[in-house]
């Protein structure tokens, strides 16, 4: 039930990040929070997917792996996954950090 909810989730915050913040925010914030310049746009547009990929990715490879059998490797993927997760939030983090509050 993971795989598929994490493939959508991923996927539509990939590709429809103005119809999300807009869903989500309002249109009027959502606006705010996509930049106020083509350069502030084109950042938060590639941050944004580029950490939506990996959620994306992972949907993906958790449908695969729900395929194996074997209980050691799945607990090996499950830590593999959450550093992964840790790692993303950290970057996630740090960027957001760095961009003005536009909304």
């Amino acid at each position: 039930m993971r795989a598929p909810l994490a493939l959508t989730s991923g996927a539509l915050m990939m590709f429809y990040m103005k119809e999300m913040y807009a869903f989500t925010h309002g249109i009027e914030t959502a606006t705010k929070l996509l930049g106020s310049t083509p350069h502030d746009q084109l950042l938060i547009l590639t941050s944004g997917s580029f950490s939506c990929l990996p959620f994306f990715s992972t949907g993906f490879l958790i449908f695969m792996v729900s395929f194996v059998k074997d209980r050691e490797f799945q607990s090996f993927f499950a830590k593999g996954c959450t550093i992964l997760h840790v790692f993303l939030a950290l970057w996630r983090f740090w960027f957001e950090r760095r961009v003005e509050d536009l909304a």
